[in-house]
């Protein structure tokens, strides 16, 4: 029913834990897939000993590489993981439960616009201010993905206005443009940490590795955010004004 895609680039580190707790699900998936992103010159991981099916590429495909490997999946679903992130036991059951209430795409970490910028924002799911008890619509979602295989083909529609960033933008808004797709962060209780898609969020995602902490990162964020609003992205607040 759910095939796994994880990425490997700087952070190999984090992948048998990421396997381990992806083999614990209440909702077991039918397979596991590693990108393995061409990793910088000089450093080669070993990670053909953790049970999984590995994809090797000698380039460099960043953020998109990840869900063009999803395509090969057979299943009805498909979960993609950011290399920091580790989901609770209940996350797969969590997201079916949701997408049965409401269909569409889901992740850990939601991103509803204010503006035509990316940033600020208000965030929901594991990183919100206050963690969201209910189903709750989004403009966005990251560091985990789960919708259904054939909802991987919007991304495909037309030629992001970058390489570099914005998967995650561009993945929502071409399938609310082609397929009406919405897109969803499930319930992650306070008081149920095994329902978050990340539990190491903070822990894991803060080191010098992380993308935004790269120079020019949100200016480009910015950037997409303008030109998808100019492509006919409908944002969740300009949706609500109707």
């Amino acid at each position: 029913m759910i095939t796994v895609i994880l990425n490997c680039y700087k952070r190999p580190q984090y992948l048998k834990e990421q396997i381990e707790a992806i083999r614990s699900q209440t909702a077991t998936p039918a397979e596991i897939i590693i990108w393995y992103n061409k990793p910088e010159v000089g450093k080669q991981y070993n990670i053909t000993n953790l049970g999984a099916k590995v994809i090797f590429c000698d380039h460099n495909y960043k953020f998109h590489g990840r869900f063009a490997a999803a395509l090969l999946s057979k299943t009805e679903f498909v979960a993609l993981f950011d290399d920091d992130t580790i989901p609770g036991p209940k996350w797969f059951e969590n997201c079916l439960e949701s997408y049965k209430k409401k269909p569409g795409i889901y992740g850990t970490s939601g991103v509803i616009l204010h503006e035509n910028r990316y940033t600020p924002n208000h965030k929901v799911g594991w990183n919100g201010v206050v963690p969201n008890s209910n189903i709750e619509e989004v403009d966005l979602v990251g560091h985990a993905w789960f919708l259904k295989r054939e909802d991987l083909a919007y991304l495909w529609r037309e030629k992001p206005y970058s390489w570099d960033n914005g998967e995650d933008m561009q993945l929502s808004f071409f399938a609310q443009k082609y397929g009406n797709v919405k897109t969803y962060v499930p319930p992650h209780p306070v008081e149920d940490r095994s329902m978050w898609g990340s539990i190491h969020g903070v822990q894991y995602g803060n080191d010098k590795s992380a993308s935004w902490h790269k120079s020019g990162h949100f200016e480009l964020r910015n950037r997409i955010v303008r030109e998808q609003l100019e492509n006919g992205w409908k944002t969740l607040k300009m949706r609500n004004k109707k």
